[in-house]
């Protein structure tokens, strides 16, 4: 996995230099929305003329800060993310004229709560479900008042038209995205875990999306052309991991790390900033609208219930890109995908036949003893 494009590094610091790039927009008067989930539909604040930015939350410092107000056992991405408002450390969250949120989890609907006494927060209720006509009429009014509510507030109007241009070049975004990261199903893996992971979480802090894509675009045809030249010197029997779970961040670093030092390679994330949003596309034909709700509201994400979806996906992931064990990483205190790890276990033992590793854990380091024994037994398994 040598001679890799140098263009790898441009993401590797990505989200600082997004800070320079947010200020100019800002000062140039656009409009910045902060966001927080998979489950915003960014087409609707690009239709709308602003800049939507995920906000900072994958971060140890401001935790210490959050917990004055905020419970000690809950999850350290909300407190994160509270911590960061809280303290004005977030440049996004400080150039942000807006926020949205969803309802993905009790935490994060109390701290929308907080937020809002901060900077104008709009919440969408996300239905517990995504099976039937009525959550998708649900989530359907949501987008209505999403787009209402953005409206009014940046004294603009969401066309018809203007949205479906942003569908499109949303869509084409994904598709650039997912040419990207299916590298990882090439053997031996051209790309190392590192840097498909600082890839795909810096792409969150391109704000120019056309030069984003051609980047993505030269970062993808060069390791494509190491790879046909045999330039890359990774074995074929380098053990194959897929990391799922909570959304990839400063947890989901050390994991990474940790695999590769024991002599295995992580070659899929189906995480948030990995395959799970990018999957599905937006319909293009029909109401953007209607479009945008199917979309947003068939997410595999672990909230859902039930979340069949998330097992076909996993399923086909770990058959296309030859998996041989699945590490999955949840952040201390989030109920959800702790309960579903269960069901997640017994798919990937029984199902698929491969092994499988519960990592709960946060954003401190001290933890590192305790994973580095865990992940080394593991990767010895194979």
């Amino acid at each position: 996995m040598n001679n890799l494009p140098e263009i790898f590094e441009t993401f590797d610091d990505a989200r600082q230099k997004g800070f320079l790039e947010v200020k100019k927009l800002k000062e140039s008067g656009k409009k910045i929305v902060g966001v927080y989930c998979a489950y915003t539909p960014n087409e609707l604040i690009r239709a709308a003329g602003a800049v939507p930015v995920g906000l900072c939350g994958t971060d140890e410092e401001p935790i210490s800060a959050a917990e004055k107000h905020l419970p000690r056992n809950l999850c350290p991405l909300i407190k994160s993310s509270y911590g960061h408002a809280l303290t004005d450390t977030c440049p996004y969250f400080y150039f942000a004229d807006l926020l949205v949120g969803e309802t993905t989890c009790d935490g994060k609907k109390k701290m929308y709560e907080y937020l809002g006494e901060i900077k104008p927060m709009h919440v969408m209720q996300l239905p517990q479900t995504n099976k039937g006509t009525h959550s998708f009429n649900l989530w359907k009014e949501e987008m209505i008042m999403l787009k209402n509510w953005l409206e009014k507030e940046l004294g603009v109007e969401i066309t018809e038209e203007k949205l479906r241009t942003e569908i499109k070049n949303r869509n084409e975004e994904r598709r650039v995205i997912k040419e990207f990261y299916e590298l990882g199903k090439l053997s031996p893996p051209p790309v190392a875990g590192t840097d498909l992971f600082q890839v795909l979480y810096g792409t969150e802090f391109r704000f120019d999306k056309q030069e984003q894509k051609q980047y993505l675009k030269s970062i993808t045809e060069e390791v494509k052309k190491n790879a046909e030249n045999n330039q890359q010197s990774g074995s074929k029997n380098i053990p194959r991991i897929l990391v799922t779970g909570c959304p990839i961040g400063g947890a989901a670093r050390k994991v990474i790390k940790l695999v590769e030092e024991n002599g295995g390679v992580v070659v899929c994330y189906e995480n948030c900033s990995g395959v799970k949003p990018n999957v599905q596309l937006v319909d293009e034909t029909i109401d953007p609208i209607d479009a945008l709700t199917e979309k947003y509201l068939n997410i595999p994400c672990s909230v859902m219930s039930p979340n069949n979806e998330r097992i076909d996906l996993l399923s086909g992931l770990i058959d296309e890109y030859k998996i041989d064990g699945v590490i999955e990483v949840i952040l201390q205190a989030c109920h959800t995908y702790s309960v579903e790890g269960h069901r997640i276990k017994e798919f990937i033992n029984q199902e698929k036949g491969i092994p499988y590793l519960n990592i709960e854990t946060d954003y401190s380091q001290s933890d590192i003893g305790q994973l580095k024994t865990r992940i080394s037994a593991f990767i010895e398994m194979f």
